[in-house]
């Protein structure tokens, strides 16, 4: 098992590295955009990402599944899912707005195992496996190692925050405004940036309330594997049908999660 994820890690680096190429050369010149169902964007950039990352997983590993943002699936009856969004932040690419990814990640019998966030415009391509620790390189550098920080007070803490609408909605906004007023700053850097943040220790806290599995399944896997807590906002396990996030410094998880929990049960 082990060669096996050596591999799939260095195929995934690749396939996120091919799909740069892709939408930097549309970032910087003309494409079609198009509304889906959903009402949100998808452009030439995205499809065409999305079939050079699946045409270089499939090589590798025929017997594997894929679950795609703009494909869908790939069949469903192999113990490993690849799980892709080939250009997180769509909405931030057509805006000429540098704040997008291409994630890539890799279940085993339900269990996130490795992930690859690539952020061409940004200058940073993150990566880890499960047990061997979580590296991000800037540009052309060498991987430097990443350690979430050892925050240990809410206090102290530094909060990020995107894709809250569900949760402005919902019964934990109070709890969340109280939250922040505790807290020693707020921000929004959103999308993969935030986590990438909170990975390399310079936040503490990310809370997120509409995403879907493909936007943050590797870099769940990034962030554990630099010693933080990823769940729900309930404290649950990832699954394919999540859709919140509470990731965390270590010491951070169980205040946050007690504060979000209050206002239900005031």
């Amino acid at each position: 098992m082990s060669d096996l994820l050596d591999h799939a890690l260095r195929t995934a680096r690749h396939a996120a590295s091919a799909a740069a190429a892709i939408i930097d050369g549309y970032y910087k010149g003309n494409y079609r955009a198009e509304i889906k169902p959903d009402s949100t964007p998808v452009t030439q950039a995205d499809i065409e990402a999305e079939d050079v990352i699946r045409t270089i997983l499939q090589k590798e590993f025929p017997d594997h599944a894929i679950y795609g943002e703009e494909h869908g699936w790939k069949r469903q009856d192999s113990e490993f899912l690849w799980l892709v969004d080939p250009l997180d932040g769509t909405k931030s690419f057509v805006r000429r707005n540098p704040v997008f990814s291409t994630q890539i990640a890799l279940m085993h019998r339900g269990e996130l195992v490795l992930g690859v966030s690539s952020a061409s415009q940004f200058g940073q391509t993150a990566w880890a496996r499960r047990g061997k620790g979580a590296f991000l390189a800037r540009g052309n550098g060498e991987g430097e190692a990443l350690c979430v920080a050892a925050t240990a007070q809410l206090s102290d803490a530094a909060i990020s925050t995107g894709n809250i609408k569900s949760l402005a909605r919902g019964p934990r906004w109070n709890a969340f405004g109280e939250l922040l007023t505790h807290a020693n700053r707020a921000r929004g850097y959103g999308d993969f940036l935030h986590y990438h943040l909170l990975a390399q220790g310079s936040l503490d806290v990310v809370i997120e309330s509409d995403v879907n599995i493909l936007d943050i399944a590797a870099l769940a896997v990034i962030v554990r594997e630099a010693g933080g807590i990823f769940t729900d906002l309930s404290g649950v396990e990832l699954s394919l049908a999540t859709t919140s996030v509470l990731a965390t410094a270590p010491a951070l998880h169980g205040a946050v999660k007690a504060q979000l929990e209050g206002w239900n049960h005031a």
